[in-house]
């Protein structure tokens, strides 16, 4: 894997927006870093375990936003998923030898939270 961290971020990108996560995962380092709103999560598998159910409830994916150099790239999307209709997000990412290192994502968990709590109210 070379090219620019631009390059990886978006082949990662649409993979796991295209529901390839199996894919998304090969631009991933086995010792990557992924800081987000939810905490700290060190590893490729615990990476695999936050980001892994989001993808399979993303409906569809608008990039608003991706650049980059040869070391890191940001992009700037927005999701709409099952329970949420709009999720935008920012990730910001670290690339060494084609692999991804470090995550940064940023978004915002209160649509994700009120449609819990919606759901739960719905369920009773």
């Amino acid at each position: 894997m070379t090219g620019t961290a631009l390059d990886t971020a978006l082949a990662y990108y649409h993979a796991w927006t295209g529901h390839d996560f199996d894919r998304a995962m090969t631009y991933i380092a086995e010792d990557v870093v992924c800081d987000a709103p939810a905490g700290r999560m060190e590893g490729a598998a615990a990476f695999r375990d936050f980001m892994g159910p989001f993808t399979q409830i993303v409906v569809d994916t608008t990039l608003i936003s991706a650049f980059g150099d040869d070391k890191t790239a940001l992009l700037m999307y927005d999701t709409k998923t099952l329970p949420v209709g709009s999720a935008p997000g920012a990730e910001h990412l670290t690339v060494r030898d084609g692999v991804i290192t470090h995550v940064r994502i940023i978004f915002d968990r209160l649509p994700f939270d009120a449609a819990r709590k919606a759901s739960e109210v719905d369920a009773r």
